[in-house]
């Protein structure tokens, strides 16, 4: 055991009552780390089939956005999917059909041709909840009848959409 004067400077007496004995090895305790509590509302992870219900389709207002320019960036590009970039360059790494170009710099160049194929790989994973594995496989059987299948209930969901509106206004 050691003594320390804990009010003390060095080389200044200190009366006896204030010295305090301290063990040599101090053991270093853990804290405990509290995890912040979730915000109300917020929730991570993917969103149920009835929060997306609730929501507006962001591939229906994808259709409306005009793609007038001949390359996107990745940030413009995840930016339209309200998704990470990150998650965009894995969806690259995934699946062969996203073949963005990339400049000398490396910067991935996105064509209206990548922005259909995301926006078919965005529905089968986030609206359709398939798993990566699934998606590949769906994509690998025959991309084709999986594009005409995502055309078809694109246009059915703008009739819905058209309805629904006439609907109000009688």
């Amino acid at each position: 055991m050691h003594q320390l004067d804990l009010f003390s400077t060095p080389g200044t007496p200190h009366p006896a009552t204030d010295i305090v004995t301290v063990p040599a090895k101090v053991k270093a305790t853990k804290k405990k780390v509290v995890a912040a509590a979730p915000m109300p509302g917020k929730k991570r992870g993917r969103k149920s089939l009835k929060e997306l219900s609730e929501d507006p389709d962001l591939i229906m207002e994808l259709d409306k956005l005009v793609l007038d320019k001949q390359y996107y960036s990745i940030s413009e590009v995840a930016a339209m999917f309200k998704v990470n970039t990150s998650l965009i360059r894995y969806w690259e790494n995934e699946f062969d059909i996203l073949q963005p170009k990339k400049n000398r710099k490396g910067d991935r160049l996105f064509r209206q041709e990548d922005i259909q194929h995301l926006k078919l790989i965005y529905h089968l994973l986030r609206e359709r909840k398939y798993t990566i594995e699934g998606a590949k496989q769906k994509l690998k059987e025959d991309h084709k009848l999986a594009a005409r299948n995502f055309e078809m209930v694109q246009a059915l969901l703008k009739v819905r959409g058209f309805l629904t509106e006439l609907k109000d206004q009688l």
